[in-house]
């Protein structure tokens, strides 16, 4: 049992720090507003990954899976938000030396961020139905739970304060403008991917 729990939880980690819209809105906000907004955001997140694997581990991320109007409408929604986030880190700061930050909360750009990923629920109904297999105590789907949640806020918590090491920082500031326009062509580039 806990070897497929410490399986589980790799396979787990190695997902959440592949390249999409959370760990890119992560990355930029940890580099332009700091450590405290940063891990609001990755609160935001894992809040929004509590939804994400139950619904996975319930099996209606099946109905998702499949297609159909529901997940068309979250595609469309998503791009659109994805869209937003890119014009607002196109927008130029007030002034040379100051970074644009938002002023919605980045525990709530965060949580929706993850929210109107269609692809959460698909990802982790993915990982979640192997494990769900075989015989298990009641526990076990919570445990699942657990990991996905646990595991993400300790380590993108980990990975922002990693974004604040001051050569990291300062180099930010210098290129703030190039990263900010690298993460919005990101962005739009998940934008039509998710729609084509």
């Amino acid at each position: 049992m806990t070897g497929e729990l410490w399986a589980f939880a790799v396979v787990m980690l190695i997902g959440q720090f592949s390249p999409g819209p959370d760990m890119l809105l992560l990355t930029r906000t940890s580099l332009a507003e700091g450590l405290k907004a940063g891990c609001l955001m990755a609160s935001g997140i894992a809040t929004g990954l509590v939804l994400h694997s139950t619904i996975a581990i319930s099996g209606v991320a099946a109905v998702f899976a499949r297609g159909g109007a529901v997940t068309e409408f979250m595609k469309w929604l998503l791009a659109g938000y994805l869209l937003w986030l890119a014009y607002g880190l196109l927008q130029k700061p007030e002034t040379v030396d100051e970074v644009a930050v938002s002023k919605r909360s980045p525990y709530l750009r965060g949580l929706l961020c993850n929210l109107l990923n269609p692809k959460a629920f698909v990802f982790l109904a993915s990982v979640v139905a192997p494990f769900l297999t075989g015989h298990h105590p009641d526990w076990w789907p919570f445990a699942l739970v657990v990991v996905v949640v646990g595991q993400s806020l300790v380590f993108w918590c980990l990975w922002v304060w990693l974004l604040q090491h001051e050569k990291l920082r300062k180099g930010y500031l210098r290129a703030g403008p190039v990263i900010d326009g690298v993460f919005a062509l990101a962005l739009i580039g998940l934008a039509i991917h998710l729609l084509v």
